[in-house]
């Protein structure tokens, strides 16, 4: 069997590749930068470049394949709803044109007559898959809140209840839902690439019914925390959404097509997954909570919601050479008392709870204004506190390019008007820190020379500290072997 996996890099895609690697499936991967991949992985499958909107890479890709995965949606796109039934459309034709026996999609639970525009997209999105049963098969596999360490879902829960103590809520937590463990999901997924089976499937799945005042109860009490919720009918959807952007990881966009979905029921509507998949028994919800939390405290995050972007964060696109940005702030400094892979190191550290090694506080402002206009913000932190990968965010920055030991390029994701890199480069001993700028119109250079101030000061001192810190961690490790020696 030749599998094809899309939305590799997503927050599923990632979790299912490495179990389709695990089971020594014969595999190709389609993605848009083939350096989010991991070299271990290259040597593993076949990486295809190209995507759904380039008829051409999607047929090569799909050249030979028995099943195909479609996991791929365009949420954080303005127009995502018409991208995701062109990208679907071009993918049904083009797995047809191949000789493609089985299509495997997972979208969302819902009854389309009540569903909001997001659940709809993906309601349209699976109608279109399934609409030639009599040249493909297609599985159809529909899930709710979706829960594991870094889901979109448990983010959100995890945040509110860690954040505050009584909660006035919308009427719509006593909406009933299904949630799933993540784990359960990619297994679910992993089955039907081998079911026995020759028409058209739609694959409901999900744990008990729960009301979403419940699963934030349920977090807080797994987090050994008390909490009070009281729902309040004059709390409106917008609200709502900002109040998530502020409290949350969630930029508004997202925040406010996860709330419009809230207000209808998306509990399972067939008993096809006991039929089919006898053998998988969803965990509850309380375990999967207390699974991601363990994966968190662990550091053990597999994949996380904000890993593949669409819209402002298409990091794939390598259209924009940072080094061609018309305004740029560049610091040198010489490597002393450190070697080159300490700083490498370190520097690879930033963000997240360690933050940004100098003026945190300005970081901090900076982040609180980029949430109030939309932004991403700092609060999404980062997967790994000391690892990094192509692809995943750091904070309101996207690792765009890795070099071990040599370089970590930033791209940034904050609402700014241009486009920005920061860059952290050793070179002949030396450390080579670039912001790069790209400026849109009279605004984007307003912008950056009403930055410079800060800039001057945020800059100088952080290719200071982060050359500091690794001697700071050279001298421990120093000290450490002698003593175990």
């Amino acid at each position: 069997m030749k599998v094809l996996l899309t939305g590799a890099n997503g927050y599923i895609g990632r979790r299912l590749k490495q179990k389709l690697l695990n089971e020594n499936v014969s595999l190709r991967i389609l993605v848009r930068n083939p350096k989010s991949i991991g070299l271990d992985v290259h040597v593993r499958t076949e990486v295809f470049r190209g995507d759904t909107f380039d008829k051409h890479s999607l047929e090569n890709a799909l050249e030979g394949i028995d099943v195909a995965y479609y996991l791929i949606h365009s949420l954080q796109h303005e127009n995502y709803r018409e991208l995701d039934k062109t990208s679907a459309q071009n993918f049904l034709d083009a797995a047809i044109k191949q000789g493609v026996k089985r299509i495997i999609y997972l979208g969302g639970l819902g009854i389309k007559e009540h569903a909001s525009e997001h659940l709809l997209s993906r309601i349209e999105t699976g109608e279109i898959l399934s609409s030639r049963p009599d040249q493909i098969q297609t599985i159809w596999f529909r899930a709710g809140v979706i829960i594991g360490s870094g889901s979109a879902s448990f983010e959100i829960i995890r945040h509110l209840v860690e954040k505050l103590p009584v909660m006035i809520t919308p009427t719509w937590v006593n909406t009933l839902a299904q949630p799933i463990g993540v784990d359960d999901v990619v297994s679910y997924l992993s089955e039907a690439k081998g079911l026995v089976y020759d028409k058209n499937l739609t694959v409901d799945i999900g744990s008990e019914k729960m009301t979403y005042k419940e699963m934030m109860l349920g977090c807080a009490d797994a987090l050994k925390l008390k909490r009070f919720i009281f729902p309040l009918p004059v709390v409106s959807i917008k609200i709502s959404s900002f109040w998530l952007n502020i409290f949350t990881p969630v930029p508004y966009n997202l925040a406010k097509s996860l709330i419009e979905g809230l207000s209808s029921e998306v509990v399972v509507q067939n008993d096809h997954a006991k039929r089919y998949f006898p053998r998988i028994h969803p965990c509850p919800f309380k375990n999967a909570v207390l699974k991601a939390i363990k994966e968190m405290e662990q550091n053990q995050i597999l994949s996380r919601w904000s890993d593949a972007g669409g819209g402002i964060d298409l990091w794939e696109e390598h259209r924009n050479d940072p080094s061609a940005a018309i305004l740029t702030d560049r610091q040198r400094m010489e490597i002393k008392e450190a070697s080159p892979e300490a700083v490498y190191r370190t520097f690879c550290a930033i963000g997240g709870k360690e933050g940004w090694f100098s003026h945190h506080w300005l970081w901090e402002i900076r982040g609180w204004f980029d949430k109030m206009i939309g932004g991403a913000g700092l609060k999404r932190g980062r997967r790994h506190q000391h690892k990094l990968r192509v692809g995943e965010s750091v904070d309101f920055w996207r690792v765009e390019d890795l070099v071990d030991n040599e370089r970590l390029l930033l791209r940034a994701q904050m609402k700014v008007p241009g486009k920005a890199w920061l860059e952290f480069k050793i070179q002949h001993n030396e450390l080579i820190q670039t912001a790069y700028f790209y400026p849109k119109g009279l605004w984007g250079r307003v912008y950056w020379y009403v930055m410079i101030p800060a800039h001057y000061f945020i800059f100088r001192s952080m290719i200071a500290m982060i050359l500091k810190r690794a001697k700071q961690h050279e001298q421990t490790n120093f000290a450490y072997q002698n003593h175990a020696k």
